[in-house]
Protein backbone atom coordinates (compact mmCIF):
# COMPACT_ATOMS: atom_id res chain seq x y z
CA UNK A 1 0.00 0.00 0.00
CA UNK A 2 1.31 3.44 -0.92
CA UNK A 3 2.09 6.01 1.77
CA UNK A 4 -1.06 8.20 1.97
CA UNK A 5 1.08 11.31 2.53
CA UNK A 6 3.07 10.86 -0.69
CA UNK A 7 2.22 12.62 -3.93
CA UNK A 8 -0.27 10.64 -5.97
CA UNK A 9 1.12 9.40 -9.27
CA UNK A 10 -0.40 9.28 -12.72
CA UNK A 11 0.30 5.84 -14.19
CA UNK A 12 -0.44 5.32 -17.89
CA UNK A 13 -0.86 1.85 -19.40
CA UNK A 14 -1.29 1.66 -23.17
CA UNK A 15 -1.47 -1.24 -25.58
CA UNK A 16 -3.58 -3.09 -28.12
CA UNK A 17 -6.82 -4.96 -27.44
CA UNK A 18 -6.42 -8.14 -25.44
CA UNK A 19 -2.94 -7.37 -24.10
CA UNK A 20 -4.20 -7.61 -20.51
CA UNK A 21 -4.31 -3.88 -19.74
CA UNK A 22 -7.62 -3.92 -17.88
CA UNK A 23 -6.70 -6.80 -15.58
CA UNK A 24 -3.24 -5.46 -14.79
CA UNK A 25 -4.46 -1.88 -14.31
CA UNK A 26 -7.19 -3.06 -11.95
CA UNK A 27 -4.78 -5.15 -9.86
CA UNK A 28 -2.18 -2.39 -9.72
CA UNK A 29 -4.75 0.23 -8.72
CA UNK A 30 -6.07 -1.97 -5.90
CA UNK A 31 -2.57 -2.59 -4.61
CA UNK A 32 -1.73 1.13 -4.57
CA UNK A 33 -5.12 2.32 -3.36
CA UNK A 34 -5.52 4.24 -6.63
CA UNK A 35 -8.46 4.64 -9.00
CA UNK A 36 -8.43 2.57 -12.19
CA UNK A 37 -10.01 4.14 -15.28
CA UNK A 38 -10.43 2.19 -18.52
CA UNK A 39 -10.72 4.83 -21.23
CA UNK A 40 -11.62 2.36 -23.97
CA UNK A 41 -14.95 1.89 -22.22
CA UNK A 42 -15.75 5.53 -22.98
CA UNK A 43 -15.36 4.93 -26.72
CA UNK A 44 -17.46 1.79 -26.45
CA UNK A 45 -20.20 3.69 -24.62
CA UNK A 46 -20.31 6.28 -27.39
CA UNK A 47 -20.31 3.54 -30.04
CA UNK A 48 -23.25 1.90 -28.28
CA UNK A 49 -25.19 5.16 -28.30
CA UNK A 50 -24.38 5.59 -32.00
CA UNK A 51 -25.83 2.14 -32.66
CA UNK A 52 -28.94 2.87 -30.63
CA UNK A 53 -29.47 6.30 -32.23
CA UNK A 54 -28.62 5.04 -35.74
CA UNK A 55 -25.66 7.40 -36.14
CA UNK A 56 -23.12 6.24 -38.70
CA UNK A 57 -19.63 5.40 -37.48
CA UNK A 58 -18.18 7.48 -40.33
CA UNK A 59 -20.21 10.63 -39.53
CA UNK A 60 -17.73 12.57 -37.40
CA UNK A 61 -19.93 15.67 -37.00
CA UNK A 62 -22.91 13.65 -35.78
CA UNK A 63 -20.72 11.57 -33.45
CA UNK A 64 -19.22 14.67 -31.83
CA UNK A 65 -22.69 16.11 -31.29
CA UNK A 66 -23.78 12.77 -29.84
CA UNK A 67 -20.81 12.86 -27.47
CA UNK A 68 -21.69 16.37 -26.27
CA UNK A 69 -25.24 15.19 -25.61
CA UNK A 70 -24.09 12.12 -23.65
CA UNK A 71 -23.16 11.50 -20.04
CA UNK A 72 -20.55 8.75 -19.82
CA UNK A 73 -19.42 7.67 -16.36
CA UNK A 74 -16.80 5.14 -15.32
CA UNK A 75 -17.25 3.84 -11.80
CA UNK A 76 -14.30 1.75 -10.54
CA UNK A 77 -15.12 -1.60 -8.94
CA UNK A 78 -12.88 -4.35 -7.57
CA UNK A 79 -12.58 -6.09 -10.93
CA UNK A 80 -13.27 -3.51 -13.66
CA UNK A 81 -15.10 -0.29 -14.44
CA UNK A 82 -18.85 -0.08 -14.22
CA UNK A 83 -19.95 1.81 -17.34
CA UNK A 84 -22.94 4.11 -17.09
CA UNK A 85 -24.39 5.81 -20.16
CA UNK A 86 -26.94 8.57 -19.56
CA UNK A 87 -27.75 7.08 -16.15
CA UNK A 88 -28.11 3.50 -17.47
CA UNK A 89 -25.63 0.74 -16.73
CA UNK A 90 -24.24 -0.72 -19.96
CA UNK A 91 -21.17 -2.54 -18.58
CA UNK A 92 -21.91 -5.90 -20.19
CA UNK A 93 -23.41 -4.53 -23.39
CA UNK A 94 -20.34 -2.46 -24.30
CA UNK A 95 -18.19 -5.63 -24.22
CA UNK A 96 -20.11 -7.22 -27.10
CA UNK A 97 -18.44 -7.54 -30.49
CA UNK A 98 -20.59 -5.07 -32.44
CA UNK A 99 -19.88 -2.31 -29.91
CA UNK A 100 -16.16 -3.14 -29.72
CA UNK A 101 -15.91 -2.95 -33.51
CA UNK A 102 -17.84 0.33 -33.51
CA UNK A 103 -15.55 1.81 -30.87
CA UNK A 104 -12.51 1.06 -33.00
CA UNK A 105 -14.14 2.77 -35.98
CA UNK A 106 -15.25 5.93 -34.19
CA UNK A 107 -11.90 6.31 -32.47
CA UNK A 108 -10.21 7.31 -35.74
CA UNK A 109 -12.07 10.65 -35.82
CA UNK A 110 -9.89 13.54 -34.55
CA UNK A 111 -12.76 15.55 -33.07
CA UNK A 112 -14.16 12.53 -31.25
CA UNK A 113 -10.72 11.86 -29.75
CA UNK A 114 -10.36 15.53 -28.83
CA UNK A 115 -13.61 15.38 -26.84
CA UNK A 116 -12.61 12.11 -25.18
CA UNK A 117 -9.11 13.32 -24.26
CA UNK A 118 -10.50 16.43 -22.58
CA UNK A 119 -12.85 14.32 -20.44
CA UNK A 120 -10.06 11.87 -19.56
CA UNK A 121 -7.70 14.66 -18.54
CA UNK A 122 -10.37 16.03 -16.22
CA UNK A 123 -10.84 12.60 -14.65
CA UNK A 124 -7.16 12.01 -13.95
CA UNK A 125 -5.82 15.49 -13.25
CA UNK A 126 -5.58 14.95 -9.47
CA UNK A 127 -3.32 11.90 -9.74
CA UNK A 128 -3.75 8.73 -7.74
CA UNK A 129 -4.87 7.05 -10.93
CA UNK A 130 -4.01 4.11 -13.16
CA UNK A 131 -5.43 5.03 -16.56
CA UNK A 132 -5.34 2.55 -19.41
CA UNK A 133 -6.12 2.88 -23.08
CA UNK A 134 -4.44 3.44 -26.44
CA UNK A 135 -2.93 6.94 -26.17
CA UNK A 136 -2.70 7.75 -22.48
CA UNK A 137 1.08 8.21 -22.36
CA UNK A 138 1.32 9.91 -25.76
CA UNK A 139 -1.71 12.21 -25.75
CA UNK A 140 -3.84 12.22 -22.60
CA UNK A 141 -1.02 12.43 -20.03
CA UNK A 142 2.31 12.78 -21.88
CA UNK A 143 3.89 13.81 -18.56
CA UNK A 144 2.61 10.75 -16.66
CA UNK A 145 4.91 9.60 -13.87
CA UNK A 146 5.03 6.01 -15.15
CA UNK A 147 4.37 4.93 -18.73
CA UNK A 148 3.80 1.31 -19.67
CA UNK A 149 3.16 -0.16 -23.13
CA UNK A 150 1.75 -3.66 -22.76
CA UNK A 151 1.74 -5.85 -25.84
CA UNK A 152 1.38 -9.53 -26.78
CA UNK A 153 1.13 -11.74 -29.83
CA UNK A 154 -2.29 -11.36 -31.53
CA UNK A 155 -3.07 -15.09 -31.31
CA UNK A 156 -2.32 -15.11 -27.59
CA UNK A 157 -4.39 -11.98 -27.07
CA UNK A 158 -7.41 -13.48 -28.77
CA UNK A 159 -7.05 -16.72 -26.82
CA UNK A 160 -7.04 -14.74 -23.59
CA UNK A 161 -10.15 -12.86 -24.61
CA UNK A 162 -11.97 -16.06 -25.51
CA UNK A 163 -10.89 -17.65 -22.23
CA UNK A 164 -12.26 -14.66 -20.29
CA UNK A 165 -15.59 -15.01 -22.08
CA UNK A 166 -15.75 -18.71 -21.27
CA UNK A 167 -14.93 -18.11 -17.61
CA UNK A 168 -17.61 -15.45 -17.43
CA UNK A 169 -20.12 -17.88 -18.92
CA UNK A 170 -19.19 -20.53 -16.35
CA UNK A 171 -17.34 -22.81 -18.77
CA UNK A 172 -13.59 -22.50 -18.07
CA UNK A 173 -12.60 -25.17 -20.61
CA UNK A 174 -10.94 -23.63 -23.65
CA UNK A 175 -12.33 -25.09 -26.89
CA UNK A 176 -10.37 -25.87 -30.04
CA UNK A 177 -12.65 -23.68 -32.11
CA UNK A 178 -11.65 -22.98 -35.75
CA UNK A 179 -13.83 -19.85 -35.69
CA UNK A 180 -11.31 -18.29 -33.30
CA UNK A 181 -9.09 -17.69 -36.35
CA UNK A 182 -11.72 -15.25 -37.60
CA UNK A 183 -11.47 -13.41 -34.30
CA UNK A 184 -7.69 -13.24 -34.63
CA UNK A 185 -8.08 -11.75 -38.12
CA UNK A 186 -10.50 -9.16 -36.76
CA UNK A 187 -8.08 -8.35 -33.96
CA UNK A 188 -5.25 -7.81 -36.44
CA UNK A 189 -7.51 -5.54 -38.50
CA UNK A 190 -8.36 -3.52 -35.39
CA UNK A 191 -4.66 -3.31 -34.50
CA UNK A 192 -3.88 -1.99 -37.97
CA UNK A 193 -6.61 0.64 -37.71
CA UNK A 194 -5.40 1.74 -34.27
CA UNK A 195 -1.75 1.89 -35.26
CA UNK A 196 -2.25 3.79 -38.54
CA UNK A 197 -4.92 6.35 -37.66
CA UNK A 198 -3.91 9.94 -38.36
CA UNK A 199 -4.51 11.24 -34.83
CA UNK A 200 -3.01 9.62 -31.71
CA UNK A 201 -2.00 6.31 -33.30
CA UNK A 202 -1.30 3.38 -31.04
CA UNK A 203 2.46 3.66 -30.47
CA UNK A 204 4.63 3.43 -27.35
CA UNK A 205 5.72 6.71 -25.81
CA UNK A 206 9.49 7.21 -26.29
CA UNK A 207 10.08 6.81 -22.55
CA UNK A 208 7.58 3.99 -21.96
CA UNK A 209 8.51 0.63 -20.47
CA UNK A 210 7.53 -1.87 -23.17
CA UNK A 211 6.41 -5.26 -21.86
CA UNK A 212 5.67 -8.22 -24.13
CA UNK A 213 3.29 -10.28 -22.00
CA UNK A 214 3.17 -13.21 -24.46
CA UNK A 215 5.36 -15.52 -22.31
CA UNK A 216 4.48 -13.93 -18.96
CA UNK A 217 1.88 -14.60 -16.30
CA UNK A 218 -0.23 -11.80 -14.84
CA UNK A 219 1.88 -11.87 -11.69
CA UNK A 220 5.10 -11.52 -13.69
CA UNK A 221 3.72 -8.55 -15.66
CA UNK A 222 2.54 -6.91 -12.47
CA UNK A 223 5.94 -7.42 -10.87
CA UNK A 224 7.70 -5.69 -13.78
CA UNK A 225 5.36 -2.72 -13.55
CA UNK A 226 5.75 -2.48 -9.77
CA UNK A 227 9.52 -2.34 -10.21
CA UNK A 228 9.00 0.76 -12.36
CA UNK A 229 6.42 2.31 -10.03
CA UNK A 230 8.06 1.79 -6.63
CA UNK A 231 11.01 4.18 -7.15
CA UNK A 232 8.54 6.90 -8.17
CA UNK A 233 6.50 6.31 -5.03
CA UNK A 234 9.61 6.58 -2.82
CA UNK A 235 10.75 9.70 -4.63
Amino acid sequence: MADPTSRKLIIAIDGPAGAGKSTIASRLARKLGYVNLETGAMYRALALKAIEWDVGFEDETALVQLAHDSRIQLEPTLTANRVVLDGREVTDRVRESDVTEGASRISVHPKVREWMVARQQEMGAGGGIVMEGRDIATKVFPNADVKIFLDADPVVREQRRLQQKLQKSGNPRFPADPSSQVSVAELRERDQRDRTRAVSPLVPAPDALIIDSTPLSEDEVLQEIEEAVNPKLRR
